[in-house]
């Protein structure tokens, strides 16, 4: 009794989830990391039925059962299981029977916050990389508008017939037309000063510009945390970057024929133990920007925050990328889920506070 309680004690400690089961797998221990995993209590599901607890599709519980039948280990990779809440894990779990004792140890690693550290830092090289590709091009780019524009000034005076100054004026335009572009794909240049921004602030400004420009054809819903604190950022930097989200939305829900009324929910809440690009931090404040229109297609989900990539006729793909770009100089991160009848964009924003700089009147 007293080897058991050590290492049960040992394994209560563990990151690692730990079950043990009997040979008819009822569940007979589960370590505290297990509880987190399955979100359930412990003192609850003993003596339950394992499955009674999440699915996996597939021959899984056959393969376990001639496992402890046979009394031979195996691991699974990448498995999905649906928990009984609902929620989706992927995981990877090694089964191991131990005949003598009647009973089957199974360790389980969630691969889900890996994944998506994984898929964030793949995401922020790839932006920065087309962002130095964008910044090259531009350059390339507006050297020579700039003498086309000089040499179309200079012809314009020496024209004898001055209704061929419409020409030229044309080509002047048209110029400045596309250095406002590159201009665009570049971003605000403006370097964020950091101060102690209410996200709430934030988030109703964007609401008031939404509603003026659409009217009562879109409902605004708030689902505030207002125990959030104040973030450290450029308040209108963080505006422009959350009103290119939330106008895509409301453009999307326009463009669109749907059977219900058209909605934005914009919520609040705190995520805690999060990480943004390889850096941990303890507590963030997640921003969502809801919409209930047709969703973005598929083919274009994992392209969105690079810049020319949309999915609207009259798009210019230039607006996600921006609010991408904004939202990582302020160390966060933009994330998107979308499927028919729901795109949720979350906006992660550290809590810490160690870049607020007041300003004092002398």
């Amino acid at each position: 009794m007293t080897s058991d309680l050590h290492y049960k004690a040992i394994f209560d400690h563990l990151n690692v989830a730990v079950l043990v089961v009997d040979n008819q797998l009822l569940i007979q221990y589960m370590n505290p990391a297990a509880e987190m995993l399955l979100a359930v209590s412990r003192v609850k599901v003993l003596s339950s039925q394992l499955m009674d607890h999440f699915h996996e599709s597939g021959p899984s519980l056959q393969t376990l059962r001639n496992a402890i039948v046979e009394a031979t280990p195996y691991t699974k990779r990448r498995a999905s299981w649906i928990l009984h809440n609902g929620q989706a894990l992927t995981v990877d779990y090694t089964v191991t029977p131990l005949p003598d004792e009647s009973i089957t140890i199974i360790e389980v690693a969630s691969l889900d916050r890996l994944l998506r550290i994984s898929r964030e830092e793949a995401l922020l090289a790839a932006q920065e990389t087309t962002r130095n590709l964008v910044r090259s091009l531009a350059h390339e780019i507006k050297n020579p508008l700039g003498g086309i524009r000089g040499a179309a000034q200079l012809l314009a005076r020496e024209l004898p017939n001055a209704e061929l100054e419409e020409f030229t004026q044309i080509i002047i335009e048209e110029v400045d037309r596309l250095r406002n572009l590159v201009d665009r794909m570049l971003g605000p240049r403006q370097v964020p000063k950091f101060a102690s921004v209410n996200v709430h602030e934030v988030l109703e400004r964007v609401a008031a510009v939404i509603k003026v420009e659409c009217g009562s054809d879109l409902r605004i819903r708030r689902d505030y945390d207002p125990s959030i604190p104040d973030v450290a950022g450029d308040k209108e930097l963080l505006i422009q970057a959350l009103l290119n989200i939330a106008r895509n939305a409301m453009q999307a829900l326009q463009e669109s024929d749907l059977n219900t009324q058209a909605s934005i929910t914009l919520r609040t809440r705190i995520q805690r133990q999060f990480t943004i690009g390889g850096q941990f931090h303890n507590l963030v404040c997640r921003i969502d920007i809801e919409d209930n229109g047709p969703g973005i297609p598929k083919h274009l989900l994992a392209d969105i925050f690079y810049p020319m990539i949309t999915g609207r006729a009259e798009g210019t793909g230039l607006g996600l990328a921006i609010s991408q770009n904004l939202i990582n100089q302020h160390h966060g991160l933009i994330e998107c889920e979308s499927h028919p009848g729901q795109t949720t964009f979350s906006i992660y924003l550290p809590l810490e506070q160690h870049h607020v700089t007041e300003s004092h009147p002398a």
